[in-house]
């Protein structure tokens, strides 16, 4: 049975990158025959403060202990196949981990999903941004036997250094992300964003245009920010919904319009829609920033909406505010787009295929 050593920041079911990246194919592979083992360096009791501005002397002792786990997966590679790294093998500019790996018996496979190649720290770890390199990812996808790119740009950005490249999306598992009831005419309207602490200056973005949208329509609107639990915004009555694998799917579905807003720059054009897609797959109709992978996915005014501008923006809420057939239309034309080219199922057979070819060379 061939064995595939998963390389992580988080625990399982932690993170939603690796989740719609390739946590949910682990039961698909295992019943074709590959031995999956995920090795993390980020657990629960870490989770408590790596994210938060502060505790220098607890990130430095996890430094220290995540050096150590890697060490031990470098130690043993040899006893895998192929190992898969997620993003990066160690969260400083280090290539150290992956390139011991590229030199193991197991075939080396990067995947990415952002321009993580560009520098975009979290604010509560800005301390740390020295220890980070631009020159990181290129060197990563060079000693790499396949990389997976979530999109063409990011396709494009590995093609640099790399020729096996293969574009697969960020998939959505649609058997569990599946509306449990039928989509409502509510009398008040929710609309909602589902991101991370990391992201939540993107739900900022839209702040002027929503309180515009409240001016407009008065208490028949209101809204939900799930992914950061210490968010506050007063002036829309917002208290953030901490994000959680277990309620994702629910919180989500009491949305009656999702939003994605992003802004028009290098480190967007990496995403891979990843927010819209779980909108859509719950049959919420969606508005996303017409930028990168997003102008793939939305087919505007057909399977949801996008837009760029202010007035775009309050134009296309205002006409899934006031119309429920519309909604409706939207949200069932989206979670279409999803099962057929977005899903875990659409994709499953790709993923696979691309296990068993690199086996084989």
């Amino acid at each position: 049975m061939p064995k595939i050593l998963f390389i992580a920041a988080h625990r399982a079911n932690r993170s939603p990158s690796q989740r719609y990246r390739f946590e949910q194919y682990f039961d698909f592979l295992r019943a074709n025959g590959f031995d999956c083992e995920l090795s993390f360096i980020i657990d629960e009791e870490d989770d408590g403060f790596f994210y938060r501005p502060g505790h220098l002397f607890k990130k430095f002792i996890f430094t220290i202990k995540s050096a150590v786990k890697r060490l031990k997966d470098v130690m043993r590679a040899d006893e895998f196949d192929i190992v898969f790294v997620q993003r990066e093998a160690f969260m400083t500019g280090s290539t150290f981990f992956e390139k011991r790996l590229s030199k193991s018996k197991a075939k080396l496979i990067y995947d990415f999903d952002d321009s993580i190649w560009l520098m975009d720290t979290s604010a509560a770890n800005k301390k740390w941004e020295w220890m980070k390199s631009t020159k990181k990812t290129g060197e990563i996808i060079s000693v790499s036997n396949l990389v997976f790119a979530g999109n063409q740009y990011l396709f494009e950005y590995a093609k640099k250094f790399n020729e096996n490249v293969k574009i697969i999306p960020t998939t959505i598992d649609t058997a569990v992300f599946k509306r449990k009831e039928e989509y409502k005419n509510n009398n008040k309207i929710c609309i909602g964003w589902s991101g991370s602490i990391t992201t939540i200056k993107h739900f900022e973005e839209a702040s002027v245009i929503l309180k515009k949208i409240k001016q407009k329509y008065g208490d028949t609107v209101y809204f939900k920010v799930m992914g950061d639990d210490t968010y506050k915004n007063k002036e829309l009555n917002i208290k953030g919904i901490a994000w959680s694998s277990d309620t994702e799917a629910e919180v989500i579905s009491s949305f009656d319009i999702g939003i994605m807003p992003l802004p028009n720059d290098q480190w967007v054009k990496g995403k891979c829609g990843l927010k819209g897609l779980s909108y859509m797959a719950l049959e919420v109709p969606t508005i996303m920033s017409a930028i990168g992978v997003n102008t793939e996915i939305i087919n505007d005014g057909e399977n949801g909406y996008l837009a760029n501008t202010e007035d775009e923006w309050i134009t296309k809420i205002s006409m899934l505010i006031e119309s429920f057939e519309l909604r409706k239309k939207l949200g069932s034309n989206g979670r279409k787009t999803v099962v057929e080219s977005y899903s875990t199922e659409s994709q499953k057979n790709n993923y696979l295929l691309s296990f068993n070819e690199l086996l084989k060379r």
